[in-house]
């Protein structure tokens, strides 16, 4: 990644204009070609930007972001105070937060918080798309996916509703339910879980702290 910190302005063209005047601003460019232009009063939005694929021409002091489609972003600088590259590695990727899985380990301690007659196949179920927060099975038999989140949000459906999509092609597995639970679950979230025949379980983290595991129960 490069960082530019210039006195500069912006001028972008394509299915609209648009003109920043010169100002001192932060200019990103990533690896995957993108140029994103930035100022200290909007967090992580910039003022403009270009998106991939596309390529810059420096020419002394203009710049010039094309992309396939002709838009361009010109940057004319009038000083640059910084200019630095930095090599960032592979991204690992996010990392669940403590209380999500916390909550994850908890419920599958706790599976019969899922239902009377429920077992826990594992957590971490495998798919070509992701882990499955946890597989269970219900008192008949049949095959429960869980996904675990701190708060329910319509994104957490989405997530669930693909990997559904998915083990029901498996015909060891299906027919494969679904239940969204998260210690709090948005009235938008449960409206789409319950129009896509997905049952939502509302957790509460300090009970299941404090209740006796399940596990290697006999009664």
């Amino acid at each position: 990644m490069r960082l530019v910190i210039a006195r500069c302005q912006v001028d972008y063209a394509g299915r609209l204009t648009a003109h920043l005047p010169m100002a001192t601003r932060l200019l990103l460019i990533k690896a995957d070609g993108s140029v994103s232009v930035h100022s200290d009063d909007r967090a992580y939005k910039p003022l403009n930007w270009m998106s991939p694929p596309c390529w810059l021409i420096e020419d002394r002091d203009i710049w010039t972001v094309q992309n396939k489609a002709g838009e361009k972003l010109v940057i004319s600088l009038a000083e640059v105070l910084h200019d630095s590259a930095h090599e960032l590695g592979a991204e690992p990727g996010l990392v669940k937060d403590g209380v999500e899985a916390h909550l994850q380990e908890l419920l599958a301690e706790h599976i019969s918080e899922l239902g009377e007659g429920y077992s826990l196949v594992r957590r971490e179920f495998p798919t070509a798309i992701g882990p499955v927060d946890i597989m269970a099975r219900d008192a008949e038999g049949k095959s429960v996916a869980v996904e675990i989140k701190r708060r329910g949000e319509i994104d957490g459906v989405e997530q669930l509703t693909r990997y559904l999509e998915l083990l029901n092609r498996d015909p060891l597995l299906a027919p494969v339910r679904g239940v969204f639970a998260a210690q709090q679950i948005k009235p938008q979230a449960r409206t789409l879980a319950e129009d896509r025949g997905i049952r939502c379980l509302t957790l509460d983290y300090d009970k299941l702290r404090g209740t006796e595991s399940d596990e290697f129960r006999l009664f």
